[in-house]
């Protein structure tokens, strides 16, 4: 079992700690505290970290780690398979090179966890996939292989396949092939249940590879995590959820300010960024950091991504001191790479905040968290210095 005493926790939950303890045990938070209310003996490993800080580990809920490979071109590229519009069935887990450095990159920086996948070339990419950024192969590293399923509206999608003069090369395209899919998906579910209920009765359907990585989706068990940066794709992206009954996340969501008020009616989890970059192409001709404070008078949450490769991901914390610097408050930016994006994940259970029964991902700090004074002691992921 290991202890560290003596030391400011920030929990992301309703109480922190000026002078608290965490104990770890097997890999997660056994026993979180003041030190005056401190009285067991622990045994093992025994840390001091008086006048240092520790935090929940940083979450990226969006990018792309070990799918486009750091150094590498044509080799480490392995995130869009752009030869077909719509691929659900394609497994991020096959393709994240979890050797890539990026990961030790991320870890260092304090990012312990992150949701990577297929990039946005396709309307429906394939299965983003929650893990670890320490750890023995993909396998080993894994919150949640299936975590949501990708799909992308707006400019990707119609630059990608008007160049191999296919569909789709508009946005009607792109939102009738979703349309259409979703609806195959629908009727797939329906031949399904009713061959489940009475088998003696009904015929087997047909198995369908691409439709049957679609069942977690129809059924609301996973989200459509959609790649929209423009506010009339973001509302497509509304429309269509509504019209299928669908769990969805807002991803990238850089025009959402322009529509703040539906954002808050409709409650999607938002996921923002990268803000820190160029406008590289004609999407993000509205790109601010005027977004986050917006959003927060708002009362919207949202968690702050960088879209690794587009941002590196160990600039996470970079973003969110940007964020702070844009008129949000510290905490507000914390939570936006902690327990937002752990919630926006749907991984909150494990991960996000520091409470007894949760993952022991932390970090120790030197210094003024989200300052460029902080200067990261140690990183923790399962109660393991990584």
């Amino acid at each position: 079992m290991l202890l560290i005493k003596n030391v400011n926790i920030i929990t992301m939950e309703e109480n922190d700690f000026e002078n608290g303890f965490l104990a770890v045990c097997d890999g997660k938070i056994a026993k979180i505290g003041d030190m005056k209310d401190f009285t067991e003996s622990f045994g093992d490993e025994v840390l001091d970290f008086s006048g240092k800080t520790v935090l929940p580990g940083f979450i990226d809920s969006h990018c792309h780690v070990g799918m486009w490979e750091e150094g590498l071109g044509f080799e480490g590229d392995d995130g869009n398979e752009d030869s077909d519009p719509v691929t659900p069935h394609l497994r991020a887990i096959d393709a994240i090179n979890p050797f890539d450095e990026a990961f030790k990159n991320a870890a260092s920086a304090g990012v312990t966890t992150v949701v990577t996948g297929p990039g946005s070339a396709n309307v429906l990419g394939g299965q983003f996939a929650a893990l670890k950024t320490a750890g023995l192969g993909v396998d080993n590293m894994l919150i949640n292989p299936y975590i949501a399923q990708k799909a992308a509206l707006g400019e990707n999608p119609k630059t990608v396949y008007s160049s191999k003069k296919q569909a789709p090369i508009t946005r009607m395209a792109t939102a009738a092939l979703l349309r259409e899919t979703l609806v195959f998906a629908r009727e797939y579910v329906r031949k399904w249940d009713e061959y489940n209920k009475n088998p003696e009765e009904n015929d087997r359907p047909d198995i369908d590879f691409k439709l049957e990585s679609l069942v977690p989706v129809i059924k609301k068990e996973i989200p459509l995590k959609i790649h929209a940066h423009r506010a009339d794709d973001i509302l497509t992206a509304i429309r269509i959820a509504g019209e299928f009954d669908l769990k969805i996340t807002l991803d990238h969501c850089t025009e959402g300010h322009l529509i703040a008020d539906i954002l808050k009616e409709k409650n999607y989890p938002i996921i923002l960024g990268p803000t820190l970059g160029t406008k590289s192409k004609p999407e993000l001709k509205n790109l601010s950091f005027d977004i986050y404070p917006a959003l927060t008078n708002k009362g919207i949450k949202y968690s702050i991504v960088t879209d690794h490769p587009e941002i590196p991901i160990e600039q996470l914390p970079l973003c969110a001191m940007l964020a702070e610097k844009s008129g949000i408050s510290k905490k507000d930016a914390l939570m936006a790479i902690t327990i937002n994006a752990a919630e926006n994940a749907g991984i909150a259970d494990r991960v996000g905040s520091l409470k007894a029964g949760k993952d022991a991902d932390f970090l120790v700090v030197q210094g003024t968290p989200l300052t460029m004074d902080m200067k990261i002691v140690s990183v923790y992921i399962n109660g393991k210095e990584v």
